[in-house]
């Protein structure tokens, strides 16, 4: 079990720096700057909807065991099983007890991909020598696709109204049509039985990001954003644990806003406790961050699909999320992160489109 971190204690590394930090993302994923926009393209009808172009259960199983055998930091563990029986990971990455600890957690819907799909390449570049230095400094807990039943469309009701091809659907439920990011107080579903038995329980965890898709539709100012966060809005949470989420908002909106294809809101979110960005930070101190990507892998209303030309800008959103938020939490930044940015940050709106786009 780590222990809850009480600031940074490397003065060696560099503090992260918005735009030099976003582009050496960029460029260190692609080999080359994202020239995708925020403004991808809605389904309409007439978009490609593909869900064979994602990874399936089994070979997100089979990247993570390989990513597992290669990497002598990593370390997986099975932390229960779906309703279906399938197998439930964390990748694990502990250095010191002493160093802060951050939570990803993905794919609690499960025709919300995408950031599992850039949690598994940022899996990759922790293996990297470019990440190496990053692992001395903080404890890393990855887990990927919480809904794998789900994620699967082996569910124990109709999917024939879905969008997508390809094989299989991908359902926001579970296989007992539970919403399970509402089930963070009954904890009745086996999924959320294993993340906060064996993971929220487990780990002294100092920042969770909690990573979902939404609808199309939103937008701030007049665009179409590429995702929206939000703080945990109950009012059970400690002052210093919002004060922590809100310095982690400010690590992710930095980095991606100014992207130029990153274009971000804030998320339009409940107070209830049943939430994961609520309850988590209620019940275990952790600082929480919800993040809502633009669009969904699947979905039986075309207004809430995203073509898959949008995946790849998504995809790498999620990646420079991810690890801008490692390299803050390494090397301390995230400690006097700015959060005056949410004061003036607007609420996103739904944004009227075209007949063919709903």
């Amino acid at each position: 079990m780590t222990t809850k971190h009480t600031g940074s204690t490397n003065p060696l590394l560099k503090k992260l720096t918005c735009g030099a930090a976003a582009a050496a993302l960029l460029v260190g994923v692609s080999g080359t700057p994202a020239s995708a926009t925020g403004n991808g393209p809605d389904y309409g009808g007439n978009e490609t909807i593909n869900t064979s172009i994602l990874h399936t259960y089994d070979s997100m199983v089979a990247e993570l065991r390989k990513q597992d055998a290669k990497q002598p930091a990593l370390e997986l563990e099975v932390i229960g099983q779906s309703v279906k029986g399938r197998d439930l990971f964390v990748a694990k990455y502990l250095s010191n007890p002493a160093n802060p600890t951050v939570l990803f957690l993905t794919q609690q819907h499960g025709n919300e991909q995408l950031t599992t799909e850039g949690a598994l390449e940022v899996i990759k570049h922790l293996g990297t020598g470019r990440m190496k230095n990053t692992l001395k400094n903080i404890n890393i807990l990855i887990v990927p696709m919480l809904n794998p039943d789900g994620a699967m469309g082996d569910v124990n009701f109709d999917l024939s109204d879905y969008i997508a091809s390809g094989g299989r659907h991908l359902t926001r439920y579970n296989a007992n049509n539970i919403d399970i990011n509402r089930d963070h107080v009954a904890k009745t579903q086996p999924e959320i039985k294993a993340l906060h038995n064996n993971v929220l329980s487990t780990y002294d965890v100092d920042y969770m990001i909690d990573l979902h898709h939404q609808g199309t539709r939103s937008a701030v100012d007049g665009k179409l954003v590429s995702g929206s966060i939000l703080y945990p809005t109950t009012p059970d949470v400690k002052p210093e644990v919002l004060e922590g989420s809100k310095r982690l908002g400010s690590i992710v909106y930095q980095n991606v806003d100014a992207t130029g294809w990153g274009h971000l809101g804030k998320y339009v979110g409940g107070t209830a406790n049943t939430i994961a960005r609520n309850g988590i930070a209620a019940e275990y101190d952790i600082s929480t961050l919800l993040f809502e990507m633009r669009g969904m892998s699947d979905h039986f209303n075309p207004g809430s699909v995203l073509g898959q030309k949008s995946n790849g800008y998504l995809r790498q959103q999620t990646i420079l999320t991810l690890e801008s938020v490692i390299k803050a939490i390494s090397d301390g930044s995230v400690d006097t992160a700015d959060t005056s940015f949410w004061d003036s940050l607007p609420e996103q709106e739904y944004l009227p489109g075209k007949a063919n786009d709903e």
